[in-house]
């Protein structure tokens, strides 16, 4: 005789993890997109410092303050390059017939929870780490023995090229995570407010913030990067999420969204980030290159290569 055993549905749906976005504590946004689809920002020269002449101009000059030099002004033009979207429908039966586990609205938050943030996320990360104003003369993969020795360094690059000694965050995988908690010399502060941890924050370390990012969200070969947020502007210009209900065609939900968002490394900003790993070579393919505009023409810089100037 058979038997055929109840099979139950449960109204649970197993999610895939997903962190939140983590990238305000290393960029910032002081930068206004509002009615336009480019921003320039002015780049001005100084004048070196003379010995004055008590007794009269130095010879072939005609001022007792030295040689009198103009100014240059030049300009970067930031525009906008990431205009992404997705859509999907969830059929009215479909929906009915799932203990309501295919609604539109919680279908929507976790695609944004699960491929949108880790893709904004992820370009943002590549686009600093590509164009670091400070990398090792060698790369040589980290151990236990030679991280702090590195980590180091990157703090004494900063502080060479006078970058602000607060706010500065030290970002890591979690491979190089456990290599510092295994590094004798490296003693970290692990008394963290819970708005610092909601941003990725576990520990402190020579004054800096210690934040681990999942390796899926940083280039390949990444290690570490010591940033400072003065040095990326992370603009989110456009974030459009729709769902109709039945619209013409469709039985049932039809969500669309649009997000509009690109990353940039200030040019005299550039010494501000300090990039630890394997070099990175055409990491965003497809998008249109940084025009730095000069009194004598326009010059270009494709995003993923340094800055020439």
């Amino acid at each position: 005789m058979s038997i055929e055993l109840v099979e139950k549905f449960l109204p649970y749906v197993d999610e895939q993890f997903s962190t939140e976005s983590k990238k305000a504590l290393l960029t910032n946004q002081d930068f206004d997109w509002e009615g336009a689809h480019s921003v320039r920002v002015y780049k001005i020269s100084t004048s070196k410092m003379n010995d004055y002449g008590r007794n009269g101009p130095a010879t072939g000059q005609w001022s007792r303050y030295g040689e009198v030099a103009p100014l240059s002004a030049t300009t970067e033009r930031m525009a906008l390059r990431r205009d992404r979207s997705f859509t999907f429908v969830i059929d009215k039966l479909d929906e009915d017939e799932t203990a309501q586990q295919l609604a539109a609205a919680n279908a929507l938050a976790r695609q944004n929870r699960e491929v949108t943030i880790p893709e904004i996320d992820a370009y943002t990360y590549t686009v600093m780490c590509s164009n670091a104003g400070g990398k090792p003369e060698t790369y040589k993969a980290l151990t236990a023995t030679t991280i702090y020795t590195e980590i180091l360094a990157a703090s004494q690059a900063l502080d060479d090229a006078e970058v602000p000694e607060t706010e500065r965050v030290l970002v890591v995988t979690p491979a190089t995570y456990a290599l510092m908690k295994k590094c004798k010399d490296i003693t970290m502060e692990t008394d963290v407010g819970n708005d610092l941890r909601l941003n990725g924050v576990i520990a402190r370390l020579d004054g800096m913030d210690v934040q681990k990012i999942p390796a899926n969200r940083l280039p390949t070969g990444f290690e570490f990067m010591v940033a400072h947020p003065c040095a990326t502007v992370a603009p989110v210009k456009l974030e459009d999420f729709n769902i109709h209900q039945n619209p013409p065609g469709i039985s049932g939900s039809l969500v669309e969204g649009r997000v509009v968002y690109d990353a940039f490394v200030l040019e005299n900003k550039a010494r501000g980030i300090y990039y630890y790993g394997q070099p990175i070579t055409d990491p965003i393919p497809g998008t249109t290159p940084i025009e730095k505009e000069t009194g004598g023409g326009t010059a270009t810089q494709t995003p993923g290569q340094p800055s020439g100037g």
